[in-house]
């Protein structure tokens, strides 16, 4: 047990391995602060409200999910970033069960704007990272994007064959791959 929490990072890396081990249900403010090796008052200081608590922790699985690699070869064409984003998917499926259709997707019609504003965040993080790669793809031919498909729409398209994809719990980027291939190769 971590008997000292020196930031909110810490506080939220509990909060994780709560989840991890425990499910979405056992993280609220006693339980964290348990975990922690802190008073109750002392993880108020960070957040001040579970629900502040929650929103800031489906950020932070949000962040580990996607967190680029440091030697950004999966970003150097759109095929190894497409198949990089579905393994994180999967990874993301497997060491949080239900975290993509039970938390983070039901973010959208809940009246929490401040946890929907983190994840549009962390969405277009990722919407930003798609297009980034594809304008540096140097396989992609010269007249495959124009003034009415550009980079972003189909970025936006990939997105949104990934985010189906998250809700069919379908981490084969097979199909994908040969869209943009077909597409743009």
């Amino acid at each position: 047990m971590n008997t000292v929490v020196t930031s909110k990072e810490e506080i939220l890396k509990t909060s994780r391995e709560l989840i991890r081990q425990q499910g979405w249900a056992a993280v609220n403010i006693r339980s964290v602060a348990a975990a922690c090796g802190v008073s109750v008052g002392s993880i108020y200081n960070y957040f001040e409200s579970k629900t502040a608590l929650m929103e800031a922790a489906v950020e932070s699985v949000w962040c580990e999910i996607f967190h680029r690699q440091e030697d950004g070869m999966a970003f150097q064409d759109t095929q190894a970033c497409l198949s990089w984003l579905y393994q994180r998917m999967e990874y993301g499926c497997r060491l949080y069960p239900g975290f993509f259709d039970f938390h983070s997707l039901g973010f959208i019609g809940e009246d929490r704007p401040d946890g929907k504003r983190r994840m549009l965040q962390t969405w277009q993080h990722i919407l930003d990272g798609l297009q980034s790669v594809l304008e540096r793809d140097d396989k992609i031919r010269p007249d495959a994007f124009n003034g009415q498909f550009t980079a972003e729409k189909f970025a936006g398209v990939l997105f949104s064959l990934l985010l189906s994809a998250l809700l069919r719990h379908d981490y084969d980027p097979a199909a994908v791959l040969e869209i943009v291939r077909r597409t743009l190769y």
